[in-house]
């Protein structure tokens, strides 16, 4: 890596509008606001240093294996919000802005462009919520602003508004855009006398600056990085971005993706996949990096680590001609997993989802799978585990690519017929990932606290009576606001004892309950036993609940609840070591028939006999 020779503002657009300058895949969208534009310019005309850029140098050989993008110029919130593929640069070298995007743009929108954006109040499908606006600087104007900590008047008008501004005195609005045809001194005073102000000091310094800010300072810093090991430059990539955007090897693959697929955009197809997925129900919070790791897996490639060897032609290849069976088993497999109560608010590991999806892929499962009663064993059985595996902490930790490979080799050789769960648990065990509960870990799941993750498998595998698919909510049986009053408590006659020991049993998992959407927002405040009554029609039905809850002895007032979180806490106690078999199953049981097939390899070794699709 050198430091390059400095380049004024002018030199590096023109770059950017020969497409010298580029921006690779792994760039993210432009995200500035008017402001931090506004900004950007004070801060060059005060001559403040903006940081250095960081840019990278791809040789002609290498430059048709990624995909590019132009840089923002007329920015439209609704219309316009990312930027546009160059599409093929021929054979010549180009080079890339690893770091810098942000600041450059806003320059290429500020002296090239317009921002558009909505303005409050007005519906977003509203042609007159998007005036266009370009960037404008008040000749009249120099001075500190305490408010908004400037010295310069740098604003996005449309032409009416600076026409008028300019017309009442106020200001004098220079169109910045116009300083690029404005070269010389000459230019900058022909300007000053076409805008009637060449006899004003105040403009003449304002604009002369503007002059040399764009034309005459090498404003432009970077350094130049000319390694081609791509390892190397996406290292270099994360780190100089390390204060920004969180970014992965997804980012890099996602860019090769793009430029190997011939028939799709990967970036578009990707993109709008997680999108989808994540709309799914109550909505999920999967990655791109999920999606690319999935592909990997059904692909049935040995090494599925995130490196760019692994995304070698071949392999971008084979994911976009399988890309529909990858996009199906994904979307059902997320459809499962919202019928059985999973959202992205209950769901503790997004990485349950990879061994499903190759699932439903190994079996070439459809929708009707999900409704089915030919398959009902099969989605109780999946239900089962995943609960299971989310309970239980540290399982989707570390060594994730490792279990990844094993769970494959195991529904590959296992799973034709059905979801193998005794193979699964089996491998799981032998990799250290036992599903086997401590009764240790039964008290720790009872203590669960509201808003806890694991708590929504826990009380959907003790009360399977809930309907998952419909909308609910984890509930307290007696109400939050009640138990954690202390004033509310003595009204009621709680002695001070009690008081402690009430607010601590309040959020915990004995205090609560799986509730549908309007059940619980019908409940609200309301104590159980009179929520009970108006709730159901006859002492049949409210008997019929308080056993499958668990909930038989609910008092009419709180001061005997903490019997009651009591006998419950018991009870719920009692059905999980029956549903989890805790003491009934050994590690030793479960490795002791391992079959060699399951067998798998350290994480930095290829799987060899696995071939997927």
């Amino acid at each position: 890596m050198s430091f390059q020779t400095p380049i004024t503002i002018a030199s590096a657009l023109e770059r950017i509008h020969r497409r010298d300058y580029v921006l690779p895949a792994i760039q993210r969208e432009f995200v500035w606001s008017r402001d931090k534009i506004t900004r950007l310019f004070d801060s060059l005309m005060r001559g403040y240093p903006i940081g250095s850029f960081l840019m990278w140098q791809v040789h002609e050989g290498n430059a048709g294996r990624f995909a590019f993008y132009d840089f923002m110029r007329d920015y439209h919130e609704r219309d316009n919000a990312h930027c546009a593929p160059t599409g093929p640069l021929g054979s010549r070298s180009v080079t890339a802005i690893l770091d810098g995007q942000q600041r450059l743009t806003a320059l290429n929108i500020g002296l090239c462009g317009s921002f558009t954006g909505k303005l409050p109040r007005l519906w977003a499908n509203n042609p007159l919520a998007y005036p266009k606006k370009l960037l404008h600087l008040d000749l009249l104007h120099r001075g500190h602003d305490d408010d908004l900590g400037v010295e310069y008047d740098f604003r996005f008008l449309t032409p009416e508004e600076a026409a008028a501004g300019t017309e009442s005195g106020e200001a004098h609005w220079y169109r910045v855009q116009d300083m690029r045809e404005a070269r010389s001194v000459g230019d900058v005073i022909r300007a000053l006398q076409q805008h009637g102000v060449a006899d004003n000091m105040t403009a003449g310094e304002v604009l002369t600056r503007l002059h040399e800010v764009v034309h005459v300072t090498p404003t432009v810093n970077f350094f130049l990085e000319e390694a081609q090991e791509l390892d190397k430059v996406l290292n270099i990539f994360i780190r100089v971005n390390s204060g920004g955007a969180v970014l992965s090897y997804s980012d890099l693959l996602l860019s090769v993706a793009t430029a190997q697929w011939g028939e799709r955009d990967a970036r578009e197809s990707i993109h709008r996949l997680v999108d989808e997925l994540n709309a799914i129900g109550q909505g999920f919070a999967f990655s791109k990096d999920l999606v690319l790791k999935t592909g990997l897996v059904l692909l049935g490639k040995g090494d599925i680590r995130f490196k760019v060897d692994n995304f070698d032609r071949e392999t971008m290849t084979r994911l976009e001609k399988h890309w529909t069976d990858i996009e199906g088993a994904l979307r059902l497999g997320v459809s499962l997993l919202a019928d059985f109560g999973f959202s992205g608010v209950t769901l503790t590991a997004n990485s349950v989802l990879i061994p499903l999806a190759y699932y439903l892929h190994r079996r070439n499962l459809g929708e009707g799978y999900r409704t089915s009663d030919a398959y009902r064993d099969d989605r109780a059985a999946i239900r089962r585990w995943l609960q299971r595996s989310l309970m239980k902490s540290g399982v989707w930790g570390s060594g994730l690519d490792r279990l990844l490979t094993g769970l494959r080799a195991t529904l590959e050789k296992e799973g034709g017929q059905g979801w193998p769960t005794e193979a699964i648990e089996r491998e799981m065990s032998r990799q250290g990932k036992s599903l086997r509960f401590e009764p240790t870990e039964i008290d720790d799941l009872l203590d669960l606290k509201y808003g806890s993750k694991r708590l929504f498998p826990m009380l959907a595998m003790l009360y399977p009576g809930v309907d998952t698919r419909d909308h609910f909510q984890e509930d307290h049986i007696f109400p939050r606001s009640v138990l954690r009053s202390r004033v509310k408590l003595r009204a009621a006659g709680v002695t001070e004892d009690a008081l402690p020991l009430i607010e601590d049993r309040a959020d915990r998992a004995a205090n609560l309950q799986l509730l549908r959407g309007g059940e619980n927002n019908s409940k609200q405040a309301a104590l159980p036993a009179a929520w009970l009554q108006k709730h159901f029609r006859s002492d049949a039905e409210r008997e019929s609940w308080l056993r499958e809850y668990d909930a038989i002895g609910l008092p009419e007032g709180v001061t005997g609840f903490l019997e009651f979180y009591d006998v419950r806490r018991e009870r719920m106690r009692e059905r999980l070591v029956a549903l989890l078999e805790v003491h009934t199953r050994t590690d030793q049981e479960l490795a002791g028939a391992a079959p060699e097939a399951a067998q798998t390899v350290p994480d930095d070794e290829p799987d060899p006999g696995n071939e997927g699709l």
